[in-house]
């Protein structure tokens, strides 16, 4: 039983570098000449729900839901749930909570708490005076005022050279490059995607609509493929 925790316990350690899109890589991203923000803005009560399997079997589920409050400040609150044993026996769990809140393109502050393979981590970030301040358990300091968090359902995301992780205040380096056009097929619904592959020990690839809109992710970890499905679309 030792062996199978420590497989299990080195296969969520990479998982959670893959969910907060954390890369290691040589080359800068490809830039789209968009300034970093809010490229798609959400409407009130817009939930972005994901299945998520390993191996094409139920893993957990990855879900955003967004609110616009009165002064047009957009929250972003992100609930992960990530479930892995043998059989009917739970090992290991991931839990990550965040909340965004956004203002005319700007990421003005980050709460986020993780569980992840027995380990707690959180993060606070306020954006103040042309920089974001940045408290967490991986990173204590500054960063500049156009950070935006690893969380993905912002396409902006894929035009940084530095991403905030949204588990433990991390400074992500990231390494994007953009892959073409592809057709996804969206309860039953043939939409154009933009895909983008996310270069780092763990290769994770993401789509997006014309709109800037999150439709799906991929990745492998030790041998195991996870795919984010979205089986119903969140803009109707």
């Amino acid at each position: 039983m030792q062996t199978l925790a420590f497989r299990f316990s080195a296969f969520l350690t990479v998982l959670g570098l893959a969910l907060s899109g954390q890369a290691n890589a040589d080359n800068a991203p490809t830039q789209t000449g968009r300034v970093p923000g809010l490229v798609w803005t959400p409407d009130d009560g817009d939930v972005i729900r994901f299945d998520v399997r390993r191996q094409g079997k139920p893993f957990g589920t990855h879900e955003v839901r967004f609110d616009v409050l009165p002064d047009g400040t957009i929250e972003a609150h992100t609930d992960v749930k990530l479930r892995a044993g043998f059989g009917p026996i739970p090992l290991y769990r991931y839990d990550l909570k965040a909340t965004e809140r956004w203002q005319d393109g700007r990421l003005m502050e980050l709460e986020g708490e993780v569980y992840k393979d027995g380990n707690k981590g959180s993060v606070t970030a306020e954006a103040e005076d042309g920089i974001i301040e940045v408290d967490g358990t991986a990173y204590r300091g500054e960063v500049p005022a156009t950070t935006i968090p690893a969380s993905h359902w912002n396409i902006a995301s894929m035009e940084q050279n530095t991403l905030l992780s949204s588990e433990n205040g991390q400074l992500i380096d990231v390494s994007i490059r953009p892959m073409g056009r592809e057709t996804l097929t969206i309860a039953g619904e043939a939409i154009e995607a933009n895909k983008f592959f996310l270069d780092s020990d763990i290769d994770v690839t993401l789509w997006y609509d014309d709109a800037g809109r999150w439709l799906k992710l991929s990745f492998s970890a030790r041998g195991q493929a996870i795919d984010y499905i979205l089986e119903e679309p969140y803009w109707r």
